[in-house]
């Protein structure tokens, strides 16, 4: 949703002592104030809002001329791989102040918190009133967009729920979304991006909303199924994430661009990742690693194919051909490949743990010898079963300083950037989105996926 947002006014005033909010969301960026909800006035006087502040806590401000009420959580959300659930119950009829203002996230509700005021007996809120209400950014003067990803954004009038409502643990005690809550959504209540990006209200009611800016966009990743991204906690300064952390951009001495969120130690899986820019004199390259060459929060140093551990391609220009590696605790060693790619292929990696290969297609083509000719894997690199911890990731980047690349992935949402796969490929494991055909037996790196 980076630079995205939608709007909703109503004709009439809500019921402004009693609402119920409830939504998943899947971070982007980290470490800058992203609203997630916004409701206030042209003077900014006024200013109801729901927002991930620049220390990645949650705060829940009400605010008219001071904080009428105010929750700013102790704990801070910086998992960029899995989507929270969030649900904000407002219920100034009630005689406990505080449990007039109530917050739950993944079915729990919250008790600490940095700040804390609760709203009085009978206070109104500025949310449920004429106002225009927007999601995605601070309506008064386009600030603060959200780069993340919303699903199945419920509100209620009139009705204060709890997040039994909208959510139930499994049997493994995960806390799982209800895709039909029962529940009465009242006169200005609503239900959009229901199933992908619909913002058409999926309520009794007719409370639809309407685009404002950016490009809203559909992603098969959702609270039922989360799919691996660029992991913006592994990073240099100076790299760079977008498009819901499935764009990354090396820095401009070279090296690492993304490291995947997802890893894994069995099965057979399949991404896309497409050059999108890199330098003149480029040596973009992209790859799988074992997970033991992190440590920490911190970036292998150096450059992916010089890491050990790793496995990938890298273009050695815009004029010459290509070259594989396998990188080992012994050293590296690289096979000179004359097909070489540039800037707008997808490079497509089939990565088989439970036989130790992987295997590297351009634009749908199978590298056989030293040319994409061939209609199934065919060449390979050799997985080293007895190095590191056995957890694979994908990762990204450049292979030379003073260079960049830029790589957006599609590890199965169904996107590069905010470009949809037109015409998607055969996907034997029925998992995921992909422009081209899916190996047989391989599936998208997602938690089904990894579950199949």
């Amino acid at each position: 949703m980076a630079n995205t947002s939608i709007r909703k006014t109503f004709s009439g005033n809500g019921n402004r002592n009693t609402w119920t909010l409830s939504f998943w969301v899947k971070r982007g960026a980290l470490g800058s104030q992203e609203r997630l909800f916004s409701c206030d006035d042209t003077s900014s006087n006024n200013d109801d809002f729901f927002v991930f502040d620049n220390e990645d806590n949650l705060v829940l401000g009400f605010y008219s001329s001071g904080y009428y009420a105010l929750k700013e959580t102790n704990r801070v959300f910086r998992d960029v791989n899995s989507w929270y659930h969030i649900v904000i119950t407002w219920d100034t009829t009630n005689s406990t102040a505080g449990d007039r203002l109530r917050l739950y996230v993944n079915g729990v509700r919250e008790t600490s918190f940095l700040a804390s005021t609760n709203p009085s007996s009978s206070a109104n809120s500025f949310v449920n009133t004429t106002e225009a209400w927007e999601i995605g950014k601070r309506s008064y003067n386009d600030t603060q967009f959200f780069s993340g990803s919303m699903s199945h954004v419920h509100f209620i009038d009139g009705t204060a729920y709890d997040a039994s409502a909208f959510g139930e643990y499994d049997a493994n005690g995960v806390w799982k979304i209800k895709t039909s809550p029962s529940v009465s959504y009242g006169t200005n209540g609503f239900w959009i991006l229901k199933d992908g990006n619909t913002i058409t209200d999926s309520s009794p009611n007719s409370n639809d909303w309407s685009s404002v800016s950016g490009t809203l966009t559909k992603t098969e990743d959702c609270p039922s199924n989360v799919f691996a991204t660029w992991n913006p906690l592994y990073r240099t300064s100076a790299t760079s994430f977008a498009y819901g952390n499935t764009e990354s951009q090396s820095p401009s001495t070279g090296g690492f661009a993304g490291i995947s969120t997802l890893g894994a130690s069995s099965g057979k899986y399949y991404a896309e990742f497409k050059l999108q820019a890199a330098s003149t004199s480029y040596e973009a390259c992209i790859a799988v690693m074992v997970g033991s060459s992190i440590s920490g929060n911190d970036l292998p140093s150096g450059y992916p194919e010089y890491t050990v551990g790793s496995y990938g391609i890298r273009q050695g220009s815009a004029s010459s051909g290509s070259s594989f590696w396998t990188t080992a605790a012994g050293g590296r060693t690289s096979a000179a490949d004359n097909a070489g790619f540039v800037i707008g292929d997808t490079i497509g990696i089939a990565l088989d743990i439970d036989n130790n290969k992987v295997y590297f297609s351009k634009n749908g083509q199978w590298n056989n010898s030293g040319s994409w000719n061939s209609a199934t894997p065919s060449t390979y690199l050799t997985l080293i079963s007895t190095y590191g911890d056995g957890q694979y990731l994908f990762v990204s980047g450049d292979s030379s300083g003073g260079n960049t690349a830029k790589w957006s992935a599609n590890f199965g949402n169904g996107y590069q950037q905010t470009t949809a796969v037109s015409s998607a490929g055969t996907n034997a494991s029925g998992n995921g989105i992909f422009e081209y055909d899916v190996p047989t037996g391989y599936t998208a790196l997602s938690t089904k996926g990894l579950n199949l």
